[in-house]
Parts: structure tokens; C-alpha cells; sequence
């Protein structure tokens, strides 16, 4: 909504839960503004999900492939397919086209809704070097060592900060003021993840790499997803607060849960499995864009050719060695649907969306009971601001800006990448909260039931313990994207997960692709999968 005036607290939130309530009794001190709350695919999910029942469809649509979804998977798959010489493909959105990826923007300025940055690829990472090189992002030296990228799209310093006792610090693990014993173990874990990141297992493959389906099966090395990633710490002696709350953070960011409940080999794979190298960047650069992933999507769903239509999926069947999908269209609340035939259908849906719309999904031997990943709820905030509020003098503003002893996860900058020489008058701030405080089932009951001051004051608690109320007269408008099931967390035994494996190993009409099959969301996962289940359709 619009601003007449803003928000007015008294005291920076503290974290979590209490820290929502504790915003509550502030919140009469803020004025007028309600934020716009956006539940992508809800209204869509809950009618597959319930059953509910629709009309015959309108149309039927005849494609070689149809890929069922246009997040990252997807597109790959249809870009994959593209260039591999198959140009009959229909891809059918989704409830929300891009998924995970998507953005929006505020006039010229654009914002992301999801996910808004990719880590420079390792050489590993092949599938993601030769897409970015065909999307011209690397554009000299797509398989060498070092490439080259695209100047525009590599993060500009400074690139992030931590506020810590009071005062921001450059980066974002702790250094001035930390006691000398804490800093110590800080080098001893940094040195063991060197260590680690090099590391092969008897089978000769790396412990730790991207894509995760490479890695060493090495049993020595697999039982670290037999325990929490807490436990390992405990196990090996790290106890300093900051690294403990350094490596939690880092969980929740990656992961939407903390140490203690995400797996010992997902922990590790976070510090061990990147470190991609670029000729004209630090290593460990990142590319990123205003409108997060948006751009990078909206640029291969050109390049993939396929036809796309609007729509969600409400059931999928073989049905004589082809694929039928149902697909719908809400219209003023009301579904209109049209069925899809195809030689092969690409499911590239989360999981716990195509347990409920592949027919009989058990028959590719996934138990929805058994083998369902554990999903994590996030927050994503907008706040359009008409100018930048005031920083503290000891570290500039920058890309990526985190708060110290919180449940958020901080803020990015849309406008960080304008090299004009003077800032723009107007910026967008992008504040990230992942749910993972509570059970994942009660926060999404209190997703949907929470009133929008609730999930303001949780959207702001990083933003206050920033600027107090400086922030305030800034705003002009504010957008929260509730994301439900956000992303699969890696809990221990998700790397034996047999049904997970039963769906990667498809090969009849009904293929599946989407970063679940790894059971953890980043793009180099989601697009692995899309390019497998390409390969699977060619075949």
C-alpha cells in the first residue's frame, strides 16, 4: 500500500516469536500503513490439495514434451530440450511463473520475491557454465579454471556487513571484540573446511560437490547425515557463541532450519562444496541482479523457445504410454481447465505438489508418508523506501546486510549494482525471515491466520535493530511474499531417502525435475535435475 505515514515503534524487535509479539503492542504506535500480503499458488494449492472438483476442460493441447512447471528446473529442461533439437515443447507455468526465482518491481525498480543471488559455479558445475555461457553471463572461457563474466553481474563491493554489538563490521562473522579463544575456533573450523572442500572418499569422488548426485558414496562419509549438524559441532569441540550463531545463520540462510535440525552432511556440503573461480572476480564471487533471479529466468525462458501458457497443474497420468496433464486457470476465482497430451510430461513441481497431482505417484515408489522432504516457511519483505535511511559510521551500506543475534535473516539492496555516481533517489529493501524458530507445521497454521501487523513486525526486526525509528519516515511501501513451503530442509537420512531416488530413476511417460530431488533448494541443484530429466525425455 501506498504511504500516508509510516510505522512508529519505540524499541528494536527482539527475535522470533517474541519478537512478533512484542511488535504487536508497539505496533498502535505505527500509523495507517498496512502491508500488501501476497500468498503465491495458495488459492491454486488448496483446490489441488482439497480435491476440489472442475469443469471439463476447454482445450486440448498436443506437445511433444510438456514441462510442468517454470522455475529453474523447468526452464532448464526446456532450455535443454531446445538445444538438443527439440522444439515442440509446451511449458505450463505454474501458480506463480518462476517459482522461487520470481520478482517484481516498483516502477523502474526492481525487487526479488525470492531467491536473488547465484555463487560464481565451480568447474564441477558444468550444466551451469554452459547455461549461463549460452544466456551470455559468461561470455569468454565457459570450461577453463577461471571464466570470464559479464562485469555488470558480478557483486560489487562492498559486499556485506554485520551489525554486532552495536556496530557494523565488515563481512558478516564477527571480529572486533570477540574474544581471542572464539576467534581461534573460528580458524579452526575455516581451516577444516579448507580441508574438507578438497577431500575425496574411497570411490575417488569428492565428499562435498555440486551437484550433490556426485558426491562421494563413500559409507565413512555418509554417515554424517545420520546426526544434526549440532551434534557434529558438539562432537568436534566447537562451542565459541559467535561461530555456533555464525553457522546457524548460515543453516537457516541456505536452508530454512538451524543446526540442530538440519543433517551433519548438509551443514559440511554448505562450507565445502562451492569455491568457483572467475578471471575477472574474488573467489567465492557472487552474480546477482535488482530483481534477484527474475531477470536470469525471464532470459532463459526466452531462449528456450517453448511455448508457455498460464496455469497450474491438477493432475497428471500416463494413460497409453503418453502423458495427459489437467491443467487449470483461475478466472475471477472460478478454474477454467484445459488438458495437456504429450510424449513425455517433466513434473518440475515441488514434491509435496506433485504427490497430490501425479496419479498413483506411489507407483514410481514415492510414499508421500515416508518419503516427503520436510519444508521450510519464509518471509520475504519489500519495502519501497523514498530515500535511504541514515547509517551508522563504521561500515558503509552494503549488498547484503545482517543483524547479529536475530531470526532474520538481514536485507539486500535492489539498487546495490547502479554504478551511477550518485545513489539513486529511491531504493528497495528485501528483508528475509525463515520460520525456523518454530515447528514448520505451526508457522504456516500462523502464516495463514496472522494478521498483517504480526507479519510486519516480524519482517521488520532486522530493519529496527538497524535503524530504530529513522527507518520509518523512509517508507513508502511495503510487500510481504508468504512462501509456505519455501524450500526442502536436509534433516538427517535425506541423502538415503529411497523414494527421492525412486522419482530421480523415472524413465516412463512421467519424469521428474526440481531441486527436491537433491533435498535441498539452490539453482545448481534445481538445474541439474532440469537437464536430467531433459536427457530422460530425449532418450
Amino acid at each position: 500500500m501506498e504511504r500516508r505515514s509510516f510505522l512508529r515503534w519505540t524499541a528494536a524487535l527482539g527475535a522470533g516469536g517474541a519478537a512478533a509479539a512484542a511488535g504487536i503492542a508497539a505496533y498502535g504506535r505505527w500509523r495507517e500503513i498496512k502491508p500488501a500480503l501476497h500468498y503465491p499458488g495458495r488459492a491454486e494449492g488448496h483446490l489441488v490439495r482439497d480435491r476440489q472438483a472442475l469443469p471439463a476442460p476447454s482445450e486440448v493441447i498436443e506437445a511433444d514434451v510438456a514441462v510442468l512447471g517454470s522455475g529453474i528446473a523447468g526452464l532448464t529442461a526446456a532450455w535443454k530440450l531446445r538445444r538438443e533439437g527439440i522444439e515442440d515443447v509446451l511449458m505450463v507455468d505454474g501458480p506463480e511463473p518462476f517459482g522461487n526465482a520470481a520478482g517484481g518491481a516498483y516502477g523502474a525498480l526492481a525487487y526479488p520475491t525470492g531467491a536473488h543471488y547465484l555463487p560464481i559455479p565451480p568447474q564441477e558445475c558444468l550444466h551451469v557454465r554452459h547455461l549461463l555461457y549460452d544466456l551470455g553471463i559468461i561470455t569468454r572461457d565457459p570450461y577453463g579454471p577461471k571464466p570470464h563474466y559479464d562485469e555488470k553481474l558480478i557483486l560489487h563491493a562492498p559486499h556485506e556487513r554485520l551489525l554486532y554489538g552495536g556496530k557494523w563490521h565488515e563481512g558478516i562473522t564477527p571480529r572486533a571484540g570477540v574474544p581471542q579463544a572464539e576467534l581461534a575456533e573460528h580458524a579452526r573450523f575455516n581451516a577444516e573446511m579448507e580441508k574438507l572442500h578438497g577431500m575425496r572418499g574411497a570411490d575417488r569422488r569428492k565428499i562435498f560437490t555440486l551437484p550433490a548426485a556426485h558426491a562421494s558414496n563413500d559409507p565413512a562419509w555418509r554417515r554424517l547425515d545420520t546426526i544434526t549438524f549440532k551434534t557434529w559441532l558438539e562432537q568436534n569441540n566447537y562451542r565459541a557463541p559467535t561461530l555456533l550463531w555464525y553457522l546457524d545463520y548460515c543453516c537457516r540462510d541456505d536452508y530454512g532450519t538451524g543446526v540442530d535440525r538440519v543433517s551433519a552432511w548438509a551443514g559440511l556440503h554448505y562450507f565445502c562444496a562451492r569455491g568457483g573461480e572467475a578471471a575477472n572476480a574474488e573467489g567465492g564471487a557472487w552474480l546477482t541482479w535488482p530483481g534477484g533471479l527474475q531477470p536470469l529466468a525471464e532470459k532463459l525462458a526466452e531462449r528456450t523457445g517453448a511455448q508457455r501458457r498460464a496455469g497450474t497443474v491438477a493432475s497428471v497420468k500416463a494413460v497409453d504410454g503418453r502423458a495427459e496433464a489437467l491443467c487449470f486457470v483461475l478466472e475471477n476465482g472460478k478454474p477454467r481447465t484445459y488438458l495437456v497430451r504429450a510424449r513425455k510430461a517433466i513434473c518440475a513441481m515441488p514434491l509435496f505438489v506433485a504427490s497430490h497431482v501425479v496419479d498413483d505417484i506411489a507407483s514410481h515408489g514415492f510414499d508421500p508418508a515416508r518419503h516427503m522432504p520436510a519444508y521450510a516457511p519464509w518471509l520475504v519483505t519489500n519495502f519501497l523506501l523514498e530515500r535511504f535511511p541514515e547509517e551508522l559510521p563504521e561500515a558503509p551500506l552494503s549488498w547484503d546486510n545482517v543483524v547479529h543475534g536475530t531470526q532474520g535473516l538481514g536485507y539486500v539492496v535492489s539498487t546495490h549494482q547502479d554504478i551511477r555516481q550518485t545513489p539513486p533517489a529511491q531504493t528497495v529493501f528485501t528483508s528475509y525471515v525463515a520460520l525456523a524458530d518454530r515447528d514448520p507445521r505451526e508457522a504456516r497454521k500462523w502464516m495463514q491466520s496472522a494478521a498483517p501487523e504480526e507479519l510486519l513486525a516480524l519482517a521488520t526486526v532486522d530493519l529496527r535493530a538497524a535503524y530504530g525509528d529513522a527507518f520509518d519516515g523512509c517508507v513508502q511501501r511495503a510487500d510481504i511474499t508468504l512462501r509456505a513451503h519455501a524450500m526442502a530442509a536436509p534433516l538427517p537420512g535425506f541423502l538415503s531417502n529411497p523414494g527421492v531416488q525412486a522419482l530421480r530413476d523415472a524413465s516412463g511417460p512421467v519424469l521428474f525435475a526440481h531441486s527436491d530431488l537433491s533435498g535441498f533448494s539452490v539453482f545448481e541443484e534445481a538445474s541439474w535435475w532440469g537437464w536430467q530429466a531433459a536427457r530422460a525425455a530425449l532418450s
